[in-house]
């Protein structure tokens, strides 16, 4: 089978069965579409996988932070601090709330926050942290609960790609502080567009209902109040039942991610790529759910650059690739208040030496030897 007959590898394809396709018809046909009871069971079964804490659902994994920094009580003169290696989401929310961003660069190897660097950031001003797990991996949970702990600053874990990740066994949402979970279509499980916030307590979920919907509160047939400033941020059933049709399946899904990680390992093993110092993620089995898998690219030993890598994986190759992400603190708005390259250098690297190459359920291991043989060819063509 020659390159041009290969049926095109795309960077995600979400897996959606057809229960769950047939429920989805159940409830267009019911005429409730809106939040409902598909919503309602979609919270209560997310918060037996959270180990029965409070949840609530939200239409994005961006208003889940927003609100989760709201609920933390943060807003303008405050500092928050985060990491430049994200979707830009998670500053652009600390902005909307009237607070500071301040960034910590990565660990090269995690590609995390660099948690030895996090109390140097720590000012007067600081009320709380989010801390990103990149491609569904943690950071050391310990030692980041260690640091809020002494400081007293809330914790808002940016864990939209890590539904299902663990930390020492225990999944990721059923400790800690306030969680904020993302269910976009690229994500390991997925209510088409969607997101949850995993609360502490029965007060912080009320809050949570309250900002959700602008901030109403009813009471019998015809009794109505608003005592909070709220938003349009309220999850339909439609997506909701897409979310209940995912949760049946995670465990089949988590498992499936794991094992096509390990074949990427596996293909790249003494290829050219990796004797050309591509680099690959840190090998961590135990807690990440492996949402992405993410390799850099040695652009000074290229002769070609990113853009032209992933062209070449697209046309020739017929496989479909991303970047996630370029360092926020570059970004216009970012340069804007104050921010210049050069400050956070292992997120920069990163950010401009970064390809994510596709990991979903519905590939195989020979889809996987496939990517690897492309990057490996692309390297021994190009590289010098």
């Amino acid at each position: 089978m020659t390159q041009d007959s290969l049926p095109f590898l795309p960077f995600v394809r979400p897996e959606i069965d057809e229960e769950t396709i047939a429920g989805v018809a159940d409830v267009l046909r019911s005429g409730w579409i809106t939040t409902g009871p598909q919503n309602q069971a979609f919270e209560e079964q997310l918060s037996a996988f959270c180990g029965g804490r409070p949840v609530r659902t939200f239409n994005s994994g961006t208003a889940t932070m927003e609100i989760g920094l709201r609920i933390a009580g943060v807003g303008p003169g405050d500092e928050v601090i985060t990491t430049p290696a994200s979707w830009v989401a998670t500053a652009n929310v600390i902005l909307e709330v009237g607070a500071t961003p301040v960034f910590v660069d990565i660990d090269p190897a995690t590609r995390n926050i660099d948690l030895n660097l996090l109390e140097k950031a720590i000012t007067p001003r600081t009320k709380a942290i989010i801390p990103v797990f990149l491609a569904g991996l943690p950071v050391d949970m310990d030692r980041l609960y260690d640091i809020a702990r002494a400081y007293k600053l809330r914790v808002i874990e940016d864990a939209a790609q890590a539904f299902g990740a663990t930390w020492r066994g225990e999944r990721i949402g059923k400790l800690g502080d306030i969680v904020s979970f993302s269910f976009h279509a690229n994500k390991n499980l997925t209510s088409i567009e969607g997101g949850a916030l995993v609360l502490n307590d029965a007060d912080e979920a009320e809050l949570a209902r309250k900002y959700r919907l602008q901030g109403v509160t009813r009471k019998g047939f015809d009794g109505m109040d608003c005592d909070v400033l709220g938003g349009k941020y309220n999850l339909t059933d439609v997506a909701a039942r897409v979310g209940l049709g995912q949760l049946a399946h995670v465990e089949r899904f988590l498992a499936q991610r794991k094992k096509l990680a390990r074949a990427y390992f596996a293909g790249f093993e003494g290829g050219a790529a990796v004797a050309l110092g591509v680099g690959l993620p840190a090998a961590e089995f135990e807690n990440g759910n492996w949402h992405m898998f993410q390799i850099t690219l040695p652009l000074e030993r290229l002769t070609i650059d990113r853009a032209a890598v992933m062209q070449k994986l697209h046309d020739v190759y017929r496989i479909g690739s991303g970047v996630h992400y370029p360092a926020i603190h570059l970004f216009t708005l970012y340069r804007a208040r104050g921010f210049a390259p050069g400050m956070f250098p292992h997120a920069e690297r990163f950010g401009a030496t970064t390809v994510t190459l596709p990991l979903f359920t519905l590939m195989t291991e020979r889809d996987v030897a496939r990517v690897c043989g492309a990057v490996n060819e692309i390297c021994e063509q190009y590289g010098k």
